[in-house]
């Protein structure tokens, strides 16, 4: 099996083409409809404040789906609101804020990392060890997460006190670089390295590619669902934690919208909900026009319904300017990889 990490596979990546294109677009037009607004610092720190809780989920969906088997993480926002709300209602009863403002961060942010561990692992376990289908599965636990929110807080949001520290990491700059947005960052920098140079990475886009080959291969079929539905729980956590430092509140209703958005970001983003095919950085430049569109509809006054419209009309583009083969590919009518003339072997791309 090989990988492809030459630079000109970048280049004839038409999705990848497509986004950048898109963005860079968008960022003109943008910029000459606000009168030049909307490269303003304070736009742009706003916008990198507001990226990472989209971003973060939809690096969980890619990973659930890139594992094939109709994988799809749906308890994503269920469990990143249930995360943030444990922390806020159990960290001031353990420490105080005003005396210890280190250590109620420090607290505050392994119990909310934990519960995210915690919520994937039961999503992995469940999906790999009672065979269900991953939709249903991550769909009765995203009903069980909202479900444990609501009766921990009688439905009410559930106030976090100011903590210096704390309401950094949602509000903070460093260097005039959002602190939320550095998070992001570096998870898509960890991730993009699993993928394209780890085992991990490897084994995880052989078993969505062809599960047959990757169970004679000797690959643990379970242990990786495992693993992958973990880390899908903890990246929802850490949007989770993005959330409640920023606007200083935790509720169990947060973000309802973000599921569909997160999945439109994926995508658009060319990751195949059939397993098996994704590129971390085609996510990241999707994520990246929406928030772009978001914040000039924003700066315009238009509707948001009209938004959701251009997000729509934007991702039917995208597929179309993706190509037959990947579209045939992205609904189960064709295999993406085919076994090469005269090989032996299955050739995996991941780049």
């Amino acid at each position: 099996m090989k990988r492809s990490f030459s630079p000109g596979a970048w280049l004839k990546d038409r999705q990848l083409n497509f986004l950048l294109a898109v963005n860079v677009l968008v960022v003109l037009v943008a910029t000459f409809l606000s009168h030049g607004q909307f490269v303003s610092l304070d736009n742009l720190q706003s916008m990198g404040g507001q990226l990472p809780e989209l971003g973060l989920l939809a690096l969980g969906i890619m990973l659930s789906m890139i594992s094939g088997n109709g994988g799809i993480d749906l308890s994503g926002v269920g469990l990143a609101n249930l995360s943030g709300m444990i922390a806020a209602l159990v960290v001031p009863k353990v420490v105080s804020g005003d005396d210890q403002p280190g250590l109620y961060t420090a607290l505050f942010c392994v119990i909310v990392i934990a519960m995210g561990f915690v919520g994937g692992l039961l999503n992995g376990i469940v999906i790999a060890r009672l065979r269900l289908t991953p939709i249903l599965c991550t769909l009765g636990t995203q009903l069980l997460f909202t479900g444990i929110a609501v009766v921990l807080s009688n439905g009410a949001s559930v106030h976090v006190d100011y903590v210096e520290p704390l309401s950094d990491i949602g509000n903070g700059t460093v260097f005039q670089v959002p602190i939320s947005f550095c998070i992001f960052i570096a998870a898509v920098l960890l991730l993009g390295w699993i993928a394209k140079r780890s085992p991990f990475g490897l084994r995880l886009y052989l078993m969505g590619t062809n599960p047959k080959a990757a169970f004679y291969a000797g690959i643990p079929r379970d242990r990786m669902l495992i693993a992958t539905y973990t880390m899908c729980g903890v990246l929802a956590a850490l949007a989770g934690l993005i959330s409640v430092t920023h606007t200083l509140s935790a509720k169990w209703d947060y973000g309802n919208s973000y599921l569909l958005i997160a999945i439109l970001i994926a995508v658009m983003g060319g990751v195949n909900p059939a397993g098996g095919y994704g590129r971390i950085v085609c996510v990241f430049f999707a994520a990246t026009v929406l928030q772009f569109l978001a914040s000039l509809f924003n700066l315009l006054g238009v509707s948001q319904f009209f938004g959701d419209c251009a997000w729509g009309f934007l991702l039917l583009l995208s597929l179309a300017f993706a190509g037959e083969a990947r579209v045939r590919s992205m609904f189960g009518f064709g295999a993406p990889w085919r076994r090469s003339a005269g090989s032996g072997g299955n050739s995996v791309r991941t780049d």
